[in-house]
């Protein structure tokens, strides 16, 4: 029955002797969700504490259900990422669909309301079993949940790897708008103030979710379908806009989203950040299925439910604004000063712990770690060619780089009317409603990076965040994560996980992007194949005001195009080597911090001064792919000329810090001085016009069929014969 329970024989010593005596069932299962990996982050805790989480705009770091930054005026910016992976896996639709409802809950239950959703999609090998329906029904679940809850879906990511074959990863963030002075934290404070349940009825659906979460796949997954928990956005509206309702008014103490782990998970935290008890009786939990145990009630992960401490006096005032949302409400304990958790169940008590061993001692773990030092085959020799053509027509009609339309046409991602970027560039930006502000959001990483170099894959993760915000014009503020490894159990993957985590610090000091919320999901590997290490990192920018945005399309004929930032050609773990020799040989690009940093600064410097007309950052693909794309995306061609020595490792090397920008004639040759002396390289490539793109005036891509390239790929593969 431990073993059941995802604990280990020593875990279960050590919570007979934090309690002096052996649990009964329920008392088990409770320990066992508070102490999973995906609640305690008992493997991952030591390595986070490397992360800089303080900067004179952040309101609230990690800790709380969602960070908080202050963005000026009055406004303050939640945001969180949180992993659905397993549940994904085993019920796409569903899996994806509670992920979303989750991470909303997270940013409401600061106070904020959400103003837009993103996400990051890791699937296998588009040919691999079962996988468009993975497809299918992910995308399927995130729209659903977020169209109907009203909320834009506007950013994300999308890539296939045959490393995600038996381990899909499915990561969602919200970002929500709030006061600073109206921040509500899940600190249990006032002896005897009531504690409420709000929102859908508990059922068994969910049960042993976080504990499902914290372990490793194998054959027989499929029979966890059972622990999937099932949603209803509709009813998650009405929670919403009763709690910003509520919050409206100083009825409410402490607030908590029943999220992983549900009732277990939302009382003890509260009641440890408070430093206080709680007394539950769970004879009053609203339950929708007959002869519900207080087992089941307590480890139920049914979604659309809140925990609240409300004044005491003020439970009428708060019944009836979740009545008139037609909401389940009811008073189910009382803040107690025993510094215990107590259930009774008519009139037994069948629950009584000490909060402090569950919610703030948990077993750390300093994991044995090997560092990753990976043997890494040369990158094979690859035609010298002066053929550019066919290697980008195949890139961009490649799973890797092919257009996402399909999946984000079936996000609704104008509600809310304040989408000013829509999904296709480099990041997302949303109007700050009712002012000239918006916010830019992107989500990003790179997997074979981060496998080929762990550290160096962590700085890149952050450092192309950090671009792509910058190359929209705004100023990178915070960033949140989702840090997807395999079994922690394993030297090699702590080792790779270490190396991400060390690399990512390094970065967010750098650039001054510190990390203010985040996930570790771990045990994403099933059968011992684990998926490769994905520390999946999504930022938020400002932009002080809002027509200051560069968009990547090309504007018009005959602007100048400038390459900013130097290149050296490099084609390791390149998707060029990948596509035309089958190989991620070689090592990542290095990533140099301080060129990243200057390169940024002087052309966002650019964009605030108005003297840009499009710009793109360029990652993966490298040069070409990036010029390709912004001629798709403005529907204008580019003559590219340069050194005729330029061969495929200019055109399609991945080099770090580079961006493409765009300007009018009369401004190109000052820029280009003004880059000198700031120590940026920069290089004329050539000037918009026409409906191809030629290089050298001898070769040329036809816009068309580079169209035809990009945006063929998927439907063609979602529409091909169900597997």
């Amino acid at each position: 029955m431990i073993a059941q329970h995802g604990l280990k024989p020593e875990e279960y010593d050590r919570i007979v002797a934090a309690i002096g005596r052996a649990p009964n069932l329920v008392e088990l299962g409770v320990f066992s969700v508070m102490w999973s990996e995906h609640c305690s982050y008992k493997s991952s805790k030591k390595w986070l504490r490397q992360f800089p989480t303080a900067a004179p705009w952040v309101i609230c770091g990690p800790g709380e259900n969602a960070g908080v930054i202050d963005i000026g005026d009055g406004d303050a910016v939640v945001f969180k990422m949180e992993s659905h992976n397993h549940p994904s896996f085993i019920e796409p639709f569903q899996g994806a669909a509670t992920g979303v409802g989750g991470i909303l809950r997270d940013v409401f239950t600061m106070g904020a309301r959400p103003i837009a959703n993103l996400n990051a999609l890791r699937f296998g090998a588009p040919d691999a079993p079962k996988m468009r329906h993975l497809v299918a029904g992910v995308v399927a679940g995130i729209g659903s949940y977020g169209n109907c809850v009203g909320v834009p879906t506007v950013g994300g990511e999308c890539t296939f790897d045959p490393s995600y074959n038996g381990n899909i990863l499915v990561n969602a963030m919200t970002v929500g708008l709030a006061r600073p002075d109206r921040i509500f934290y899940a600190r249990a404070a006032g002896i005897g103030n009531p504690v409420v349940y709000v929102g859908s009825k508990t059922g068994r659906d969910g049960i042993h979710g976080a504990t499902m979460a914290s372990a490793e796949f194998d054959e027989k997954s499929e029979e966890k379908r059972p622990t999937v928990q099932v949603g209803d956005p509709f009813t998650e509206k009405l929670l919403l806009e009763a709690c910003i309702e509520l919050m409206a008014t100083d009825a409410i103490v402490a607030i908590q989203d029943m999220g992983a782990a549900g009732l277990t998970s939302s009382s003890c935290e509260m009641a440890a950040r408070g430093g206080v008890g709680i007394a539950l009786d769970l004879s009053a939990v609203p339950t929708r299925e007959r002869a519900m145990t207080p087992y089941e009630i307590m480890l139920s992960e049914s979604q659309e439910r809140m925990l609240m401490v409300i004044a005491k006096g003020r439970e009428a005032e708060a019944e009836a604004v979740f009545r008139k949302w037609e909401l389940d409400v009811a008073v189910i304990g009382r803040v107690t000063d025993t510094g215990r958790i107590v259930a009774t169940f008519k009139g037994a008590t069948v629950l009584d712990l000490p909060v402090e061993p569950l919610a703030d001692k948990p077993p750390l773990y300093d994991r044995p770690w090997t560092p990753i030092a990976r043997s890494r085959p040369p990158v094979p020799t690859l035609p010298e060619t002066s053929a550019l053509g066919p290697p980008l027509l195949s890139l961009l009609g490649s799973p890797d780089l092919s257009a996402r339309r399909w999946i984000w046409e079936q996000y609704d991602h104008m509600v809310m009317a304040d989408t000013v970027a829509r999904p296709g560039g480099d990041a997302a930006v949303v109007r700050v409603h009712g002012t000239r502000k918006a916010l830019a959001l992107s989500s990003d990483c790179t997997p074979r990076y981060c496998y080929a170099d762990p550290e160096t894959g962590g700085r890149q993760a952050v450092a192309e965040c950090w671009r792509n915000l910058t190359a929209v014009g705004a100023t990178p503020l915070a960033i949140t994560d989702c840090l997807n490894f395999g079994s922690p159990e394993r030297p090699e993957i702590m080792g790779e996980f270490v190396g991400c985590v060390t690399g990512m610090a390094e970065a967010c000091r750098a650039l001054d992007f510190p990390v203010v919320s985040g996930n570790v999901s771990l045990y994403n590997e099933t059968s011992g194949t684990a998926v490769k290490p994905t520390p999946q990192v999504g930022g938020v920018g400002l932009l002080v005001e809002a027509d200051l945005m560069v968009r990547v399309a090309f504007r018009a004929a005959d602007d100048v195009i400038l390459l900013i930032g130097a290149t050296t050609g490099h084609l390791g773990c390149s998707l060029y080597a990948r596509s035309l020799a089958g190989s991620d040989a070689g090592q990542p690009p290095p990533v140099d911090l301080a060129a990243e940093r200057r390169n940024g600064d002087f052309v966002r410097g650019l964009i605030h001064a108005r003297r840009l007309t499009a710009c793109h950052d360029i990652a993966d693909g490298g040069l070409l792919v990036a010029l390709a794309e912004m001629a798709l995306a403005g529907d204008v061609g580019a003559a590219l000329g340069t050194s005729p020595a330029a061969g495929p490792a200019f055109w399609f090397g991945e080099d770090q810090a580079r961006y493409v920008v765009t300007c009018v004639p009369a401004v190109a040759e000052a820029i280009v001085a003004e880059a000198k002396a700031a120590a940026v390289p920069a290089l004329r490539l050539g000037v918009t016009g026409g409906n191809d793109l030629t290089v050298d005036g001898v070769e040329r891509i036809s816009l068309f069929d580079m169209r035809a390239a990009h945006e063929g790929w998927f439907p063609a593969y979602m529409a091909a014969p169900s597997d």
